[in-house]
């Protein structure tokens, strides 16, 4: 059975977002940017998962472009909370290359 690597890597993401957002909660007290990004960052895997059974193809395309919204504004969560100086740099590229990554894998041809 062939891994479907966007599902691996979203899935990743999320976890590494829950975790982002236990730490600005508990050691940065910070709770309006992150619980966003918890919310962006988690729904990506969870529209992606939503297309695998998918209604039509129709369906399909809109829960992946549903998923591609949502790891965009979860990039954009992360740029405020680096620029705020909540997130430091390593943390902020590491995850933000995790979220280029799935964008490109979301672009056709790689949806099909």
């Amino acid at each position: 059975m062939r891994e479907n690597v966007v599902k691996s890597k979203s899935f990743n993401f999320a976890i590494r977002v829950i975790r982002l957002y236990q730490f600005l909660v508990s050691e940065k007290k910070e709770y309006v940017i992150s619980k966003q990004l918890l919310r962006s960052g988690t729904s990506v895997g969870a529209m992606i998962r939503e297309s695998e059974h998918a209604e039509s193809k129709s369906d399909f395309k809109h829960k992946l472009s549903i998923a591609q919204k949502e790891i965009n504004e979860s990039i954009y969560w992360l740029e405020l909370l680096e620029k705020t100086d909540y997130l430091d740099e390593k943390e902020f590229h590491s995850l933000n290359n995790d979220a280029v990554e799935i964008i490109k894998l979301l672009k056709p041809p790689n949806l099909i």
